[in-house]
């Protein structure tokens, strides 16, 4: 299997192609993509639209993994250009975000837990043909919904907040419409979950000095609108 051109990079992973069917991603600091494949398989198997896992390369190492080449903008890309509403868009992460939690856990004996992203935001979804796609399962884990929902929420309040972020006014509106679809009682962040939110993002690694100067700002916004 030959590894083709560079396609696209992110904070962790490069993407490679092969052919027109598949791609190869790479983390760069070499950390392990077997449980990302595990519960990727799971979800897809469940009917969770993940993107299909592909054959291991000849020569492969274990941050390496084949994935369907998909065809469509990222959803930052069709807020961006206005293909999608603020709106449209919240609803579309509120129910993908439902609909992942309606899952059981792969691992975990605890009931109520379910599969969390945790890293659930606009460039982490492609808008395919076929519909929605979730990408880069990297972060994900096991554990209470709650969780989930307010990391995508503090993830999109730290652009809202961000004086020097082009993008801080669609954030809020996305923001607001993320939680105004999330209607259901128990649903919006809550403080508990909020906190551990705060907790996780301060120590990804992957953050800048100023993205981790904003999570308190974010943090009060999302009370703020959640009341």
């Amino acid at each position: 299997m030959r590894i083709g051109q560079l396609l696209g990079t992110g904070r962790s992973a490069d993407v490679y192609a092969i052919d027109e069917a598949w791609v190869l991603r790479r983390y760069r600091d070499s950390s392990d993509a077997t449980p990302e494949l595990a519960v990727m398989s799971y979800l897809s198997a469940c009917g969770y639209p993940v993107p299909r896992l592909g054959p291991s390369p000849a020569i492969a190492t274990p941050s390496d993994l084949v994935l369907q080449r998909l065809t469509g903008p990222t959803m930052l890309e069709s807020l961006l250009s206005g293909a999608l509403t603020e709106d449209e868009g919240g609803a579309m992460l509120a129910g993908l975000l439902t609909d992942l939690h309606t899952i059981p856990a792969r691992v975990s004996q605890v009931p109520e837990d379910r599969i969390l992203h945790l890293d659930l935001h606009p460039d982490n979804v492609m808008l395919t043909p076929d519909g929605p796609v979730v990408i880069d399962w990297w972060t994900t884990a096991e554990g209470p919904p709650a969780l989930d929902r307010a990391m995508s929420s503090l993830i999109l309040a730290q652009v809202a907040v961000d004086p020097a972020s082009p993008t801080a006014a669609g954030a809020r509106s996305l923001l607001t419409a993320l939680l105004l679809h999330l209607t259901r009682p128990g649903r919006r962040p809550r403080p508990p979950h909020l906190a551990q939110a705060k907790r996780c993002r301060a120590t990804d690694p992957n953050l800048s000095p100023g993205e981790l100067a904003l999570i308190d700002e974010a943090a009060d916004l999302i009370s703020e609108l959640t009341g």
